[in-house]
C-alpha cells in the first residue's frame, strides 16, 4: 500500500524525536546516579543506627525515588508516617511515589488528603486528576475534580483547566508568552506548564508530544534550581521523559 506524504512525514517526525539527543548528557546522569548511590548508602547507615530516624527515611526516598526505584521510595514514605502518623495528609511526594509504583488509587487517596491540608494548591489536584484517570479513566476524573474557591499562583490555574478540559496547551503557552513579567518569572510558569502539559499528553496516549513537552521542562534552567519541591518535580518530569524514550 502506497503511504501518503503526510504518513512518511508523520514517520519522519517520529523518527526525528526518538534520534535526539537526550536533554541530559550520560555525563550528567552519572553523576546525579552516584550522588543518589551515596545518599542511599548514607541514610541506610543512619537507619541502621536509629530505626526511628525520620530524616534518614526522608532522604533515602527520595534517592530512591530520583533513582527510579519506585517501590524502595514508597516503602520509605510509608515508614515516616508510620514513625509521624501526622505527615499523613501532607505527604505528597508519597502519592507522587505511588502513581510512579502504579498503585493509582492509593495516590489518589493521597492526594485528596492532601486537599484536606491545603485546599489552594492546584497542583495537587492535578496529581490526583492524573491518578483517577490511571485508576478510573479520565471521564470520571473529570467529573471528580477537585475544587477551589482561592486563587493560586500561576500558571497553575489555567493548567488546572486544561485538565478540566477548557483549554488547551497552546494557550496556556501563549498567556506566559505574553504575560508581562520577569524572565526569572516566565521561565518558572514555563516549567511547570511544560511539565504538566507533558503528563497530561502521556495519559492522553499521545507520547511523542508529551516527550516533546517534557525535554522542554527538564531543559529548563528554573526547575532544578527554584528549590526543594521545583527539584523533586524537575526529577518527575525527567523520569517520565526518560521512561517515554526508553519505551519507544
Amino acid at each position: 500500500m502506497t503511504r501518503s506524504v503526510a504518513s512518511v512525514l508523520a514517520i519522519v517526525a517520529a523518527a526525528s524525536v526518538c534520534a535526539a539527543e537526550p536533554p541530559l548528557s550520560a555525563e550528567k546522569l552519572a553523576a546525579l546516579q552516584s550522588g543518589w548511590d551515596q545518599s542511599i548508602r548514607d541514610a541506610t547507615g543512619a537507619i541502621e543506627k536509629n530505626p526511628r530516624d525520620l530524616n534518614a527515611f526522608s532522604r533515602r526516598g527520595d534517592a530512591y525515588f530520583f533513582a527510579g526505584k519506585f517501590k524502595e521510595a514508597v516503602a520509605d514514605y510509608d515508614q515516616m508516617v508510620e514513625l509521624d502518623p501526622s505527615l499523613d495528609a501532607s505527604h505528597w511526594r508519597r502519592g507522587i511515589a505511588y502513581f510512579y509504583a502504579g498503585r493509582y488509587a492509593d495516590a489518589a487517596a493521597q492526594f485528596e488528603r492532601y486537599h484536606s491540608f491545603d485546599q489552594v494548591d492546584r497542583e495537587n489536584g492535578i496529581w490526583r486528576y492524573l491518578s483517577q484517570v490511571k485508576a478510573h479513566g479520565r471521564e470520571k476524573a473529570r467529573e471528580g475534580l477537585l475544587k477551589y474557591a482561592k486563587d493560586d499562583r500561576e500558571p497553575f490555574p489555567s493548567v488546572y483547566e486544561l485538565f478540566a478540559g477548557r483549554t488547551t496547551p497552546e494557550k496556556i503557552l501563549q498567556q506566559i508568552d505574553a504575560a508581562k513579567i520577569s524572565d526569572t518569572e516566565r521561565e518558572k510558569r514555563l516549567f511547570y506548564a511544560e511539565l504538566y502539559i507533558g503528563l497530561n499528553e502521556f495519559i492522553e496516549h499521545r507520547p511523542q508530544s508529551a516527550q516533546q513537552h517534557l525535554e522542554r521542562a527538564v531543559k529548563n534552567t528554573w526547575g532544578p534550581t527554584g528549590g526543594y519541591g521545583p527539584n523533586y518535580m524537575w526529577h518527575v518530569g525527567r523520569l517520565q521523559e526518560v521512561a517515554l524514550r526508553e519505551k519507544k
